[in-house]
């Protein structure tokens, strides 16, 4: 009976394709087991590894075959900038945006950036690993090479892992026969697996430049993949790639049991659709649940607390601030405002540097494991209670009657005429806080009107402005960028930071302030107040 389910197994094999690894006993539960039939069923051509990292149980399905790779080329092109840091280039050197760098396809550079816009090298490697920005691409190999990049590939025994051009430059090629089969570059599953392996264990270029680039890889902006189906708040540090026929994901898994390194690539792939629900991305997304469960049977995760990151708030974050204040010496006295800002961040940074912790700049399962017990208020009020009067709840609002509003103070006004309409306490003082940049944009458009020039000129970043508390842009000290863009940066996700850089680049053209050692900042709140006095705004 035994020897005829062997039989049927190897029958089923020849007939299918797959591959046997560990038992061969019909519906053993082995990791083959579970990912094979996902294989099986996909439309197009595959490649895959599947690896633990700390036990060394493995799959692979045509693992040593090259297959195109569209942008997970990118992550080897970091690992080369980062080897090539240590000898010829800083990774603060500072690159500068021309028109002629700009290409078309994923990034943000090419639509929100204007030329003459400059930054650190680092900052390219991001861009180009976290939105897999192509002109920050070409800025990268423009800076390393393409031959630094497959040199440094071959001496790491990666010989099917080659970068071809740069991206949407084919005139670039330096071999037009594997551009053609290939397309930008090429790799194999069990190559990307060495990587990852490498990049795991701190052995690739060093151990801090190996934490900088997983933190890159982790602050990947592509879920549709190996994140898609895994339990909330899983960390998964990969790197895509997707054009038409091909769509590809390389990643190491974060698991109670341990790392998971997975890397699956197709080609000819027959759904060609951009959707969420396109069989390429689901295909990444399935091995990964597949693997994820296989290592991880009968664990349950400790989901512990949410990971935290700039622009978040709550009392969460209150506990962030007050629990860094107290652990670290000295203390950065971080401001208790509930505001994830640049200045908490510059502590978690600087708190993970010390731990030996991946300088992510966000809290993660590590470093909330690293800060230990939070540190609360001596008193967490009931949030019913008031000044010792305890706040009835309203009954539910009918839907049919006019609606309620909550606000303390309103108004509503005919937007031509300026004719005030409606109002609640309108004429009451209160706290501008952030909607004070709508005057910090007012007096900069206005002077755009009369000068149009100002909307491209070249804003650099201060210190000052850099270190400024609360909502960030997240521009750095010495960075550049347009004063059209760093608008953008102002009003859209209320950067406080680009509030003082605005004030310092226009604040001695616009006022003028009485005081001995003002600066031009100084000068643009005394413009901000004289436009509010000759617009009425008495309060």
């Amino acid at each position: 009976m035994i020897e005829r389910k062997i039989v049927s197994r190897l029958l089923c094999v020849i007939l299918t394709g797959s591959s046997i690894l560990g038992s061969l006993a019909w519906g053993a539960d082995d990791l083959a087991s579970r990912v094979q039939p996902i294989v099986d069923a996909f439309a197009g051509e595959v490649g895959v590894m599947v690896k633990h990292l700390e036990s060394g149980e493995t799959y692979t399905y045509r693992a040593d075959e090259p297959f195109p790779t569209a942008s997970l080329i990118k992550l080897p092109i970091m690992i080369a900038a980062y080897d090539s840091a240590e000898g010829r280039f800083p990774l603060d050197l500072k690159v500068t945006l021309k028109n002629e760098d700009k290409v078309p396809g994923s990034g943000i550079l090419t639509s929100h950036f204007s030329e003459g816009a400059t930054i650190s090298l680092r900052d390219a490697i991001q861009l180009m690993i976290a939105y897999s920005d192509n002109t920050a691409t070409n800025l990268v190999i423009d800076a390393i090479g393409i031959e630094t990049v497959n040199e440094l590939m071959k001496s790491l025994g990666c010989d099917n892992t080659r970068l071809h051009s740069k991206v949407f430059r084919r005139d670039t090629s330096i071999d037009s026969e594997r551009s053609n089969r290939f397309g930008l570059g090429s790799t194999s599953a069990e190559e990307m697996i060495e990587l990852l392996g490498l990049l795991q264990a701190n052995k690739l270029v060093n151990e801090k430049a190996s934490k900088h680039m997983l933190a890159h890889l982790m602050a990947c902006e592509d879920r549709a993949k190996s994140p898609r189906l895994l339990p909330p708040g899983t960390i998964v540090a990969h790197k895509t790639g997707s054009v038409s026929a091909s769509r590809c994901d390389a990643a190491i898994i974060t698991s109670p049991s341990g790392p998971i390194a997975l890397c699956v690539l197709t080609d000819k792939i027959e759904d060609r659709r951009w959707s969420d629900d396109n069989a390429a991305d689901l295909l990444c997304a399935q091995i990964a649940k597949a693997a994820y469960d296989y290592f991880n049977q009968g664990q349950t995760p400790d989901k512990g607390p949410p990971v935290m990151r700039l622009g978040d708030n709550g009392q969460l974050v209150e506990s962030l601030q007050r629990t860094l204040n107290a652990r670290m010496d000295p203390s950065p006295d971080i401001g208790v405002d509930g505001d994830f800002g640049g200045q908490t961040q510059q502590a978690v940074l600087e708190f993970q540097k010390r731990n030996k912790l991946p300088e992510t700049g966000e809290v993660g399962a590590e470093t909330w494991a690293a800060l230990g017990p939070l540190v609360a208020e001596e008193e967490v009020p009931d949030p019913s209670v008031v000044n010792a009067e305890v706040i009835k709840k309203e009954p539910l609002e009918d839907l049919s009657a006019p609606p309620v509003t909550t606000c303390k103070a309103w108004a509503i006004g005919d937007a031509k005429t300026g004719k005030l309409l409606w109002g609640l306490q309108d004429s009451e003082r209160r706290d501008i806080a952030s909607t004070t940049k709508i005057m910090t944009a007012y007096l900069v458009t206005t002077l755009a009107e009369e000068h149009p020039e100002v909307l491209d000129e070249t804003v650099e970043f201060s210190l000052r402005a850099d270190e400024t508390e609360g909502s960030t842009a997240g521009v750095r000290v010495g960075e550049k960028i347009s004063v059209r863009e760093l608008l953008y940066g102002l009003m859209l996700p209320s950067g406080n930071d680009a509030s003082v850089a605005l004030a310092e680049h226009f604040g001695s053209r616009l006022g003028k302030s009485d005081k001995e050692d003002a600066d031009s900042y100084d000068c643009f709140i005394v413009a901000m107040n004289k436009m509010a006095k000759k617009l009425k705004m008495e309060t």
